[in-house]
């Protein structure tokens, strides 16, 4: 049976969603309450240039591999044992770099963007069994971005384990934080706080 943890994570790096940087309040709080390894929050080149508008995937995933490379050198680890993921499109664009080769011990997808909301025919999926390392997926019971049905089907599709947690909530997970970073902790072999 597949791991469905990430094997001897070094460190979590996690990226923001369209909207926001790396300084947004869900991500902070993930980085403050894992204090047993390094967190790193990044933000994609479009937000510190100052523009608002994301660049398009390739550039965001070159940006993502160019991060991961200059980290695993920082630390001096293998990248294959840092986790990698974010928020929103932060965590589809790791996701898609990993699909592409990116070597990573994980993937963290919180409130994935599975397609625009109210429209459930556009899905973000093409990559997903592309996906063989463990991937954590937390998402809100009411995101207009993909339904608990629709979010389980995506998910069926990454060929690595999956470990899954719908939350009570929207795509922003307004509330959620304390419940992400204990799913988080848990996931990474963490102790509970």
């Amino acid at each position: 049976m597949a791991r469905r943890r990430p094997k001897d994570p070094a460190a979590l790096l996690l990226w923001p969603g369209a909207g926001t940087g790396a300084d947004h309040p869900s991500l902070v709080a993930l980085s403050e309450g894992i204090t047993e390894m390094p967190v790193f929050r990044l933000d994609f080149p479009y937000r510190r240039e100052g523009r608002r508008a994301p660049d398009r995937a390739p550039k965001l995933i070159a940006s993502i591999v160019a991060d991961v490379q200059r980290i695993s050198e920082e630390l001096d680890v293998d990248p294959a044992r840092l986790v990698i993921g974010g928020r929103s499109m932060g965590g589809r664009m790791c996701s898609m770099a990993v699909a592409e080769g990116l070597r990573a011990a994980g993937v963290v997808l919180i409130a994935y963007p599975l397609h625009p909301p109210a429209k459930p025919d556009k899905l973000r999926t093409e990559h997903l069994p592309e996906i063989r390392v463990p991937t954590l997926w937390l998402c809100g019971d009411r995101d207009p971005f993909g339904t608990p049905e629709e979010l389980e089907a995506a998910r069926g599709l990454v060929r690595g384990p999956v470990t899954s947690v719908t939350l009570q909530g929207r795509h922003d997970l307004k509330g959620c934080d304390p419940v992400v970073l204990a799913e988080l902790r848990d996931w990474l072999g963490l102790a509970r706080v």
